[in-house]
């Protein structure tokens, strides 16, 4: 028996599973501290599955506790920049193109180091272990506790990171390091900026696992529990106090994985309308398809693994403007559906009404809608659908039909088939697909690097990334003997000498749980 949670910005949404059986689930309102509401969704589906917290062996939950933080500027940690490049990249500060006000929670501490690697991990320049002692006692100083460290090429060899946070922990073993080989990519801003993020998230991903503990124990829930990531996978909780940032929009990638698993396809788009905003993916062997460009994140650009989603202001709660000319969303009465929609005794028009009015649904008071004029319902009816048609032909990469599969708590304002798709599924249990996929997330590791395939060969770099990612996998949990590859991916880079191929390697594998057994 497990539970999975996902924590949305309108509804927390819970499920109890028994192994491939959903027991029960439930949709609630998502609660100003969050953890509340958590609580109170998983005694909801415990109490409606007749179950003891004894019974379950583990939970998982999907938050936006670490977006929001980052996107609003709350809670965040002054950080310590260390750039271990110099000769290199002097031209171009840390933080040079991040927006004013989030620079300003972040601080301006900058240290620019000699030392940084090669394309294919020589040496460029020897480290300056004194520059770095000699910073690490400017940090102390300042009173500092977050620190992120960004060497040059450090995703190919990241020696030098690990020993300018050696001599780091020498001088002051209380700091929170992060070192950008652990997160990022090959781009040396790009993954300094989600190593900055990243550690200035420490002191709030150190709360928000604690909170967690201290809920279940509340429910008496003694079981491990995770925290779902953006690829589709899990981490357990000291993971997540190391790399807060991986959890960044893990709600729609929890919603694709769910999509996958109620309807047993592995190649679709997805549908995830909300209360507020529909996004739209593209599973791929039952994973969501990653974005090939840099994630714009609250303003700052990183290069760290995001699922590829577009979003449109289109949910359930998504107001229906009838003049001077016929508009639906983006503006959205989100949470107060029940109190402001027309079919619960409001006044606003939205698209849930619109859905009702349709007869697509059966919730509320359809009575009260019955007056709209059916020229106004039919033209917002085409409306709703032609938004989603835009959004399903921006997703595709070609023109052959796929299927459609709509999930989330507004999936009933879809009814009529959509341009470019086969068919359009609505499984069961589709408003808390997202729960569902976080109760049946694996746990993955990956790698990005740069190999000579003139030096290695090609069958040999593959073998070493795979293992390495197989490791990764492992360190965090997966049972090595379970763990599949899910992707490889080739990038020869012609601009660079000796048969240079960027390799991304992603794997993942069953949870191993406490007891020894698998999910």
């Amino acid at each position: 028996m497990r539970i999975g949670v996902d924590v949305g910005g309108t509804n927390t949404d819970a499920v109890l599973m028994n192994g491939d059986v959903v027991i029960s689930s439930c949709k609630m309102p998502t609660t100003k501290d969050v953890s509340s509401g958590i609580v109170a969704a998983i005694q909801t589906v415990l109490s409606a599955g007749s179950t003891d917290a004894s019974d379950i062996k583990c939970v998982m939950i999907g938050t936006t506790h670490f977006t929001n933080a980052f996107v609003e500027r709350k809670g965040l940690l002054e950080v310590a920049v260390i750039r271990v490049a110099l000769p290199a990249a002097r031209g171009i500060r840390p933080m040079i193109d991040w927006p004013g006000d989030i620079a300003s929670c972040i601080g301006s501490h900058p240290y620019l180091i000699e030392g940084g690697y090669q394309y294919d991990g020589r040496i460029n320049s020897k480290l300056d272990e004194r520059a770095v002692a000699e910073t690490a006692k400017s940090i102390k100083a300042k009173g500092l506790k977050a620190v992120a460290i960004c060497g040059l090429f450090a995703s190919v060899n990241s020696d030098m990171e690990r020993r300018v946070s050696e001599i780091l922990l020498n001088e002051a073993p209380e700091l929170d390091i992060t070192l950008s080989s652990t997160i990022g990519r090959v781009g040396l801003l790009e993954r300094e900026n989600a190593a900055i993020m990243n550690a200035s998230l420490a002191q709030l991903s150190s709360t928000v696992v604690s909170s967690f503990k201290t809920a279940l124990l509340k429910l008496e829930i003694s079981a491990p529990f995770f925290i779902s990531q953006n690829d589709g996978t899990l981490m357990n909780a000291e993971f997540v106090e190391k790399y807060p940032v991986l959890t960044f929009a893990s709600g729609p990638t929890n919603s694709m994985r769910g999509a996958a698993y109620l309807t047993g396809k592995q190649h679709a788009l997805v549908a995830d309308i909300g209360g507020t905003t529909t996004d739209i993916g593209m599973l791929v062997k039952g994973f969501p398809r990653e974005s090939a460009i840099t994630a714009d994140i609250g303003g700052v650009r990183t290069n760290f693994r995001m699922p590829d989603i577009f979003a449109i202001g289109l949910g359930g709660g998504s107001i229906v403007q009838t003049s001077p000319k016929l508009s639906i969303g983006p503006q959205s009465v989100g949470y107060r559906l029940l109190e402001d929609a027309q079919i619960f005794g409001g006044d606003i028009l939205t698209a849930s009404d619109i859905a009702v009015a349709a007869e697509y649904a059966n919730f509320g008071d359809a009575s009260r809608v019955m007056g709209l004029e059916k020229e106004t319902v039919a033209l917002a009816v085409d409306h709703i659908h032609r938004l989603v048609a835009e959004g399903v032909d921006r997703m595709k990469t070609n023109a052959g039909p796929i299927p459609l599969i709509l999930v989330g708590g507004g999936a009933s304002i879809i009814r009529d088939d959509i341009p470019g798709t086969s068919e359009t599924i609505i499984p069961d249990n589709a408003g808390v697909a997202n729960a569902i996929g976080a109760s049946i997330a694996q746990v993955g590791g990956e790698v990005d690097k740069i190999y000579s395939y003139t030096e290695l060969g090609r069958d040999n770099a593959i073998d070493l990334a795979t293992k390495e990612a197989i490791a990764n996998a492992s360190a965090a949990g997966a049972n090595e003997e379970t763990v599949k590859t899910i992707e490889i991916e080739e990038v020869p880079l012609a601009y660079m000498p000796g048969g240079a191929v960027r390799l991304h390697i992603k794997v993942a594998g069953d949870l191993v749980l406490q007891d020894g057994g698998k999910k």
